[in-house]
């Protein structure tokens, strides 16, 4: 059953077979990206960098990082829900 009105405007994203064909094809760019890195010939800095894969992997654990940090930080500057609540 379609949620929308008729005279609604229907946007891309609204068909669940749009979103599907948008992550195929995302993960299909990602899946070529990682075997070109096999081929491809970088300027590298450390040994680090010589293992296939590398950069894939540095900005997931980057990425990991990130979302924990928040989370520290959520934690350290979160106010009471009524902080701005007058006390009398």
């Amino acid at each position: 059953m379609d949620k929308h009105l008729p005279d609604e405007k229907r946007y891309f994203f609204d068909k669940p077979q749009n979103v599907e064909r948008l992550l195929r094809a995302f993960y299909a760019v990602c899946g070529l990206l990682f075997i070109l890195d096999f081929f491809v010939h970088r300027h590298i800095y450390t040994n680090w960098e010589k293992l296939p894969g590398f950069y894939a992997l540095y900005g997931f654990v980057a990425f990991v990082v990130l979302i924990v940090v928040s989370r520290l930080l959520r934690r350290l500057l979160t106010r009471k829900e009524n902080y701005y609540d007058v006390d009398e």
